[in-house]
């Protein structure tokens, strides 16, 4: 970065200092004992530290155009003369990738699970009762004993009629099991169907149908609650393995149709025969998108797509080794955490599993008392990926965020004057590349021990993380937290951002299996020849792009295309810019994009990430019709925040109540006009009407995908009585 843009940086990076409550006096002492501390530790530090290495690498140029041109493609610095296509020579299948890991890591720890000590059922105060759980140790399979099972399994499969080359469907919760299940897949050449354990029973039915497979992996669980009921919709299903250890008998079972436990097939597979070995080429996952515009889509993704996807990833990755521990809690459906742990199988870590519900020692599962998933793995690789449950990653760390700051608010004067001080030091610090050890063993252990205290790197994908945000978590996490950008349609791969990269709102640059061209879109005004930085449609080019949409020519006609040069590419519809050092911003979606009448162009999504981070609100959706002259909204507020609000206007009331009375209405509106002013909105982009919803947005309202992304059509149905009212219609 030049000096203009440092300067820059360091300016936005003050205004989002907290606000010091302080003596002027004291404050002024405190900042000239930090002073002569910084000084007579400063020297030592830098050198031992190796400060000035970091400071160069964060500042060099991270990926150019190849062509000169300043629509592109960009490729990032280190692989301008050919992108890469794997890890290793010869390696060239998730088959061999798997069992390269295990000659080379036999007996090393590869995937974990908490034992279940006890469980047992609690009544809250208002009457609802929850599960909760103590959980003991992990258990763990070595790489060895991991590759073993795969083996078994898919000779199991095999046994049961399964052939290569025909697919294979896996339905099933983020654990050990669905990894072994992959993993026998991909030696058998069976290409693997994967569905969101949290898609209703009309997608789960197109997918299994459209796929026409005869076999699923699934859990109890999901086959008596979800699955069951629809099997009488799956013509072609002959096969059900159950992955838990303990076996039931299913009695009700529709004629045709067979269960078996997942241990049983092992049994049957024991002596292991000969399998197809699968084509660099060969599909090796099936993986259905979450279906924000529609029917979910099945993406075809070769072996040679996936393992290039996770080349570019671990590069990305500075000292990736068989010492890491990742934690795997996010969706095996979503091929972010799919690629993640496939990276970290690639390079002998141990994975250990969790879910949202049993993550920390405050999560909604763990009893009271008793230790979360991450105090007893202590992880120092995380993802935060879209998730099943909550919300997308954007939302993940806001909540961690509001929480952080509400014990914050909860300190004694002295504490909340300490943690600001040392907040504000640290971010100046980190605006000039520096570290703060003594404010991180001090002052930041405690929030850093959320996480397990050895997270190293936490890596935030699925959604623009705001800038405010991201660099609250490197304050308080102590690691870096890095963004990355790709899709179902590239594996995942596009841009992760340098662990030494201290900007914020960005997604890195292009990693080294991938490059990204700039197309002009001339109807959002979005041009490469834009000054002082090329803006266009992002699109993503490398082995690791897919294969197209099963079954969907037309779509792979309108999204894909094959290059002179014999090179794939994806149209994303996502909106980028490049800054001077190769980074890319996402800064629009083509498809959130609104023609007001005046003639001014609105992007929904950039209302929504704008004002996502206002206290009040968990969730926003922005709607205009192109017939109106401004912007409304629907915004899910957040339960503890509007509550507090409306005690302040001394309104009385249910939930339901307060969300439907238009004096609170009126002051949320205030509150979030305030909050668009600050984040820079056009006028025209402002909210003018909103509608507070007592009600989340989850996938079982039909009004998010199972990824959370807004689903605007059924939005748009679901709250087509106060459009009409907030434009004036009644």
């Amino acid at each position: 970065l030049n000096n203009h843009q440092t300067e820059k940086c360091s300016a936005s990076f003050l205004k989002m200092k907290l606000k010091e409550d302080i003596n002027p006096l004291l404050l002024q002492v405190f900042r000239s004992v930090v002073w002569v501390y910084s000084a007579i530790t400063f020297i030592p530090w830098y050198f031992f530290s190796g400060a000035g290495t970091n400071i160069e690498r964060a500042r060099r140029i991270k990926a150019r155009s190849v062509s000169g041109h300043p629509a592109g493609p960009y490729r990032a610095s280190n692989s301008q003369d050919k992108l890469v296509a794997w890890m290793h020579p010869g390696v060239d299948t998730l088959d061999k990738m798997f069992e390269h890991a295990a000659r080379m890591f036999p007996q090393r720890d590869c995937l974990g699970t908490r034992e279940v000590l006890s469980e047992e059922d609690e009544v809250q105060p208002n009457g609802k009762v929850f599960k909760k759980v103590i959980l003991g140790n992990y258990n763990w399979l070595s790489y060895e004993e991991a590759y073993e099972a795969a083996k078994c399994f898919g000779s199991g499969l095999a046994a049961l009629g399964q052939r290569p080359q025909c697919n294979i469907a896996i339905f099933c919760e983020t654990r050990a099991e669905w990894i072994v299940a992959s993993q026998a897949c991909f030696m058998y050449n069976f290409p693997l169907v994967t569905l969101y354990a949290t898609l209703g029973p009309l997608a789960i039915a197109h997918g299994l149908n459209e796929t026409e497979v005869t076999h699923i992996i699934t859990s109890k669980d999901l086959l008596q609650n979800r699955l069951k009921d629809i099997l009488c919709d799956l013509p072609k299903l002959r096969y059900v393995i159950v992955v838990d250890c303990k076996s039931t008998s299913w009695l009700d079972m529709p004629r045709g149709i067979m269960v078996y436990n997942m241990d049983t097939v092992k049994e049957l597979g024991s002596k292991a025969d000969n399998c197809e070995q699968p084509q660099s080429t060969d599909i090796a996952v099936i993986m259905y998108t979450s279906g924000s515009t529609g029917i979910p889509k099945g993406v075809m993704i070769s072996h040679g797509n996936i393992i290039a996807g996770i080349t570019g990833m671990a590069e990305r990755i500075p000292n990736l080794n068989e010492t890491d521990t990742y934690i795997g809690y996010l969706p095996l459906a979503h091929v972010l955490e799919l690629s993640a742990e496939l990276v970290c199988i690639s390079h002998g870590c141990r994975i250990g599993y969790s879910s949202p519900q049993t993550l920390a020692d405050q999560s909604t599962k763990i009893k009271k008392g008793s230790k979360g998933d991450t105090s007893v793995l202590k992880p120092t690789l995380m993802a935060a990926v879209p998730v099943s449950l909550f919300i997308t990653a954007q939302e993940i760390m806001d909540r961690i965020y509001k929480n952080v700051m509400t014990k914050v608010d909860e300190m004694s004067k002295f504490q909340k004057t300490l943690f600001v001080l040392a907040y504000n030091y640290k971010m100046e610090q980190i605006s000039k590349g520096y570290g703060t050890p003594l404010c991180d063993s001090l002052v930041f252990k405690r929030v850093r021990g959320l996480l397990g205290g050895n997270t190293r790197l936490l890596l935030s994908g699925g959604a623009p993380l705001s800038a405010a945000t991201q660099r609250f978590m490197n304050i308080c996490l102590c690691c870096p937290v890095g963004q990355g950008y790709g899709l179902t349609e590239t594996c995942g791969a596009g841009t992760i951002s340098e662990v030494w990269d201290y900007n914020t709102g960005r997604v890195g640059a292009p990693l080294v299996c991938s490059e990204i061209r700039l197309k002009d879109w001339e109807e959002g005004g979005y041009y490469s020849t834009d000054k002082p930085n090329p803006r266009g449609e992002i699109l993503i080019g490398g082995p690791n792009v897919t294969m197209g949409y099963y079954k969907k020519k037309c779509n792979n006609g309108e999204d894909f295309f094959v290059d002179e040069n014999g090179q794939r590419w994806f149209c994303t519809g996502d909106i980028g810019e490049f800054h001077p050092d190769g980074c890319l911003k996402i800064i629009d979606r083509k498809k959130d994009l609104v023609k007001l009448q005046a003639g001014e162009y609105v992007s929904l999504g950039k209302v929504e990430a704008a004002l996502k981070n206002c206290p009040l609100i968990d969730n926003i959706c922005a709607y205009a019709n192109s017939d109106q002259s401004y912007v409304i909204s629907f915004v899910v507020p957040n339960h503890k925040q509007l509550m507090a609000l409306a005690q302040q206007l001394q309104v009385r009331g249910t939930w339901e109540e307060i969300c439907n009375n238009s004096q609170v209405e009126k002051e949320v509106l205030r509150i979030i006009t305030e909050a668009a002013i600050t984040a820079k909105l056009e006028r025209f982009e402002i909210p003018k009407k909103i509608r507070l919803s007592s009600e989340p947005w989850t996938p079982e309202t039909g009004l998010v995908t199972d990824a959370f992304k807004l689903k605007r059509k059924e939005l748009k149905t679901h709250y087509q009585e106060d459009i009409e009212r907030m434009y004036g219609g009644k």
